[in-house]
């Protein structure tokens, strides 16, 4: 990590650089822990003592880190959307998993992306803003820098609540999806608001339950052909399996998603894509809105 900020007005000076740091970008109190032991701080182009030193408007602060990686490097074909020195946008295919597990931890996103950087000679970690489901297809965002990444997936923290403020924004990043289901909904648009939960009889079946978390999801049917929908979908909250889950307790379970009891006749895997990310960054300040096309197998089945 080697990255510089520039104190504006906005942040009350002068102030301890571990408060700018945490309050106005995005460090969080393990990685400054790792910056104040392990790496080096510069004020105007100084180093300084990380535990003692201040900052005031107009002063620039450098943070300089060695990031060590449990990723393994391993080629993995990638299509990248949009790449800067803040973030890469990438679109997943169906059969991927975003993060290593235990059971896979050489065929991944991560992985691939590892060693994409290691080719294109960029000395980062995996720091994923979010993730998609092996067999959903579409945009996955992820940050070069782990304190964008704690922006961006810390909810209500004080990084994130001033340039809410700021830029006036309910929230810094936005996504949307595709889906197809069998049958045709009774609105054409609606909410659906149900808390969900793990599935106590199950490790990864999630259900709609009262002691859930909550979550929110958006839709609004787009067209109707051969006795199926296509649907887009916006996520308020971002649960795991959410999407899914709650058009299964609709009634409208995803095509091909056999967890949640889709008809899988003519698709092997959840009708599902991940089409538009919007996003802003918070330390750039610059709005990115990418899209991706619906794929085939997704276009075969609704349209035939």
């Amino acid at each position: 990590m080697n990255v510089t900020y520039q104190v504006k007005a906005e942040a009350l000076t002068p102030m301890s650089v571990r408060a700018f740091l945490k309050n106005y970008c995005g460090v969080s109190q393990g990685l400054w822990r790792k910056l104040k032991w392990h790496g080096t701080i510069l004020i105007n182009g100084l180093p300084v003592q990380a535990t003692r030193a201040t900052v005031q408007q107009g002063d620039t602060v450098s943070c300089i880190l060695s990031e060590a990686s449990s990723v393994v490097a391993n080629y993995i074909p990638l299509d990248i959307r949009y790449e800067d020195e803040y973030l890469i946008i990438l679109n997943k295919p169906a059969g991927i998993l975003v993060h290593p597990t235990g059971k896979d931890h050489s065929n991944t996103l991560g992985n691939g992306l590892k060693y994409y950087y290691q080719l294109t000679n960029q000395a980062i970690d995996f720091h994923p803003i979010h993730r998609l489901d092996r067999n959903t297809t579409g945009l996955v965002a992820v940050a070069k820098l782990p304190q964008l990444q704690n922006i961006l997936t810390q909810p209500g923290n004080k990084t994130q609540k001033i340039l809410q403020q700021e830029m006036a924004t309910e929230k810094l990043f936005h996504r949307s999806y595709l889906a197809i289901i069998k049958g045709q909904l009774p609105e054409p648009a609606g909410i659906i608001s149900l808390p969900i939960a793990r599935n106590p009889d199950s490790i990864i079946q999630r259900i709609c339950s009262a002691d859930g978390q909550y979550a929110e999801t958006h839709y609004q049917v787009l067209a109707t052909n051969r006795g199926n929908s296509l649907i887009k979908l916006n996520l308020k909250t971002g649960r795991t399996h959410q999407i899914r889950v709650h058009m299964a307790a609709i009634g409208f379970p995803l095509l091909g998603d056999d967890l949640y009891g889709g008809d899988t006749t003519d698709i092997n895997r959840q009708a599902l894509h991940a089409y538009h990310l919007k996003l802003l960054n918070p330390l750039n300040r610059r709005y990115i809105s990418i899209y991706s096309d619906m794929p085939q197998d997704m276009v075969k089945l609704f349209w035939g």
